[in-house]
């Protein structure tokens, strides 16, 4: 009988996505193969304090406690995977964390400097995936079309909001939308519809990040933008899913949107476009993918101007892409994959397989000149 790959379930942490990673992990660990891995759940509370055995089954809560409770293990850390010991080596790392401090580099860096295997973007592609400004600058460099946008800095902003107000209106017309740089979930984002709501727009978004981007809003004031998905997996060669579109339940996709359970947004897969429009889109979402050197996963959100009353094509623009979205069996990610044909176990499985295909890839870069005159 082959031997179980021990796969870290990593979630929680200090984002202000907290609860949604909690949602993805808990539905991983039901989900996840337990004949083919030896599963250690590892969680990460607000505070930022580790959690391993009892206590990271505790932050989950719920049913998820129940179904862990036979397979509870005793202190790990990715610090104690990165020392080897026969009892705490972790195979690969399954970090299903969103958001600030997860999602970021920040724990791919980590996970670099451990030589442990984990799922998903590096330290570059998971930065500049996280970073709305980095990011649209990869895009443009890909001469991949957004809409018109400016970023403005939190300082900026305190020092004179007169002026940053004239440049904001300079560049972009009404309405507007208002996002901190560095966060995911739509938290903090505003949609603003003339002058007078931009000043508590632009605070909100600098409560939780020093840059703030300010984006033209799609469609104008002719009607909302169609927001449209597409999945992407793989490594250096990625797939594309099936396009779906979100039709929101108010103005556009925000928080409560996602996550209120009053909520009636509603997934459209497959979305209602042409084939030529569905082409596009997932062509688009791979080169999204590579300009910001992703790999595993990533979901990839674009904008559709409204029918036009002239029948003219409709402008699709690329918005953002996510290198770790929500997880549970009801996220677009894994929605979009079962209906390309990827059951969510299997997505769990392929995901686990890129991740070591990744860092046994690294394997073949030396590191120190010495190493490479050795050989």
């Amino acid at each position: 009988m082959a031997k179980k790959l021990r796969v870290g379930i990593l979630f929680g942490g200090r984002s202000g996505e907290h609860e949604v990673s909690l949602r993805s992990a808990a539905s991983i660990l039901d989900a996840i193969d337990r004949k083919k891995y030896d599963v250690v759940p590892i969680g990460i509370n607000k505070q930022g304090k580790w959690l391993n055995g009892p206590d990271a089954q505790n932050l989950l809560g719920g049913e998820t406690v129940k179904q862990l409770a036979a397979t509870a293990e005793t202190g790990l850390s990715i610090h104690a995977a990165a020392a080897g010991t026969e009892t705490s080596k972790l195979d690969v790392v399954f970090p299903v964390l969103h958001g600030t401090f997860g999602e970021d580099g920040t724990i791919q860096g980590l996970f670099e400097l451990a030589d442990v295997a984990y799922v998903g973007s590096g330290v570059l592609g998971s930065a500049a995936g996280m970073d709305k400004d980095a990011m649209k600058r990869m895009f443009a460099a890909s001469k991949l079309p957004m809409v018109k946008h400016v970023t403005l800095l939190r300082s900026e902003w305190a020092a004179s909001k007169r002026k940053c107000t004239t440049q904001i209106e300079a560049a972009l017309k009404y309405p507007l939308f208002v996002k901190p740089a560095n966060l995911g979930s739509s938290v903090g984002i505003s949609k603003v519809h003339d002058r007078s709501e931009l000043p508590k727009a632009m605070d909100e978004a600098a409560r939780f990040d020093r840059k703030i981007v300010i984006e033209q809003g799609v469609g104008g004031k002719r009607g909302k933008a169609r927001e449209l998905e597409v999945a992407v997996l793989g490594n250096d060669t990625p797939e594309a899913s099936v396009v779906g579109e979100i039709v929101p339940d108010r103005e556009f996709y925000d928080y409560a949107s996602k996550y209120d359970a009053t909520s009636t947004s509603e997934p459209q897969i497959p979305a209602k476009i042409t084939k030529a429009e569905a082409k596009q889109i997932r062509e688009m979402a791979i080169r999204a993918f590579k300009a910001c050197d992703c790999s595993g996963l990533a979901r990839v959100d674009f904008l559709m101007d409204p029918p036009s009353a002239t029948g003219k094509p409709a402008k699709i623009y690329l918005n953002e892409i996510n290198t770790m979205p929500g997880f549970t069996s009801i996220s677009m990610y894994p929605k979009l994959w079962e209906a390309t044909g990827v059951s969510y176990r299997e997505l769990i499985d392929r995901l686990i397989t890129l991740g070591i295909e990744r860092h046994d890839e690294r394997k073949q870069t030396n590191f120190s000149i010495e190493a490479t005159a050795q050989k």
